[in-house]
């Protein structure tokens, strides 16, 4: 295998000349520029990135870490990192920490060791300490931690969206199924919005939390048969995913409930799916495409030491489907 001193000795020029065509630092001729680019090729030269990283102090990598690439919304958000992160000209490495924070931990320590440029952590298992802790240029996903930039929909407002059309359509007995309010998260204000706004209205409503684990697709089975079975006047349901919405769709079916005769149903992110499955999924839609571009320009910009806010909240919108 060809080193850069073969490429150097080939060519003509110093190791230096060949460092600096790999790194495009300092003033090369265009002449002796061509020259090295030949010669690597005739070589097949493959340069090292994680010394060139060393050199130029970075890496082009941006990592991400997610709790779950099976959950629609993470995954269509991991492919928008992806795409803007190549378009920006950085590589991403991508981590699933499915919820345990040993494997976040891990991932974490092997960004370090992998000189990544910045990380952005839609994984929130760690203690608030260990954010504080990281030394790198980092943006959470719906997750405020100190002065930590993030980046979220305005979920208050799509709490208030979804809570107002079910009782604009005449429900008057709404469950919302939501998930673990424990774990502190943005998404939460969806469901103080929606409280706020039915109790405003003076419409009867429960509130169903999901286990810590906010992604157990039997746990969701058990929640919704027994709010179907246990309360049968339930007119209206507000999912906190469109993935829970389905689930309410399909065991609407299974008890011979009509959807929306006898249930409306809203859900939220707004996932592919959702328009989809059949009946399609009314919801309130997460711009998660540029939820994804917004955090790596975020990382980008401090990377050059661009100044940055803290707080970067984008808008959501009801998307009406079938369900209601």
């Amino acid at each position: 295998m060809a080193t850069i001193n073969d490429v150097a000795e080939r060519a003509g020029v110093s190791v230096t000349t060949v460092s600096r065509v790999l790194n495009n630092r300092g003033y090369i001729s265009e002449k002796t520029r061509q020259k090295v680019y030949r010669t690597m090729e005739e070589l097949n030269y493959q340069p090292n990135e994680i010394a060139r990283s060393l050199l130029r102090k970075q890496s082009n990598i941006i990592g991400l870490i997610i709790p779950s690439l099976s959950h629609p919304f993470f995954a269509e958000f991991a492919n928008s990192v992806e795409f803007h992160a190549y378009q920006s000209g950085y590589k991403l490495l991508l981590c699933n920490s499915q919820l345990e924070q040993a494997k976040e931990r891990d991932y974490i320590e092997m960004m370090k060791r992998n000189r990544v440029d910045g990380i952005i952590m839609g994984s929130h298992t760690l203690e608030v300490e260990e954010y504080r802790n990281l030394n790198y240029p980092i943006v959470t996903l719906d997750r405020q931690i100190d002065d930590i930039p993030f980046v979220a929909s305005d979920n208050e407002r799509g709490g208030e969206l979804a809570a107002q059309l079910l009782i604009d359509k005449g429900c008057r007995k709404i469950a919302h199924i939501c998930g673990n309010l424990q774990l502190n998260m943005l998404a939460n204000r969806r469901t103080t919005a929606f409280e706020r706004i039915v109790r405003k209205n003076g419409i009867e409503f429960m509130t169903i939390q999901t286990d810590m684990n906010v992604f157990d697709q039997e746990e969701y089975e058990r929640i919704i048969t027994t709010l179907l079975t246990e309360h049968s006047d339930i007119d209206g349901v507000f999912a906190t995913s469109d993935i829970i919405a389905a689930f309410v769709v399909k065991w609407c079916r299974k008890l011979g409930k009509e959807v929306p005769g006898q249930i409306r149903v809203v859900g939220y992110d707004d996932v592919n799916a959702a328009s989809w499955v059949s009946p399609s999924i009314t919801t309130i839609k997460q711009p998660i495409r540029d939820m994804g571009r917004l955090a790596v320009e975020l990382i980008s910009k401090q990377m050059n030491g661009e100044p940055i806010g803290k707080v970067h909240l984008l808008p959501v919108e009801l998307v009406e489907r079938e369900t209601t």
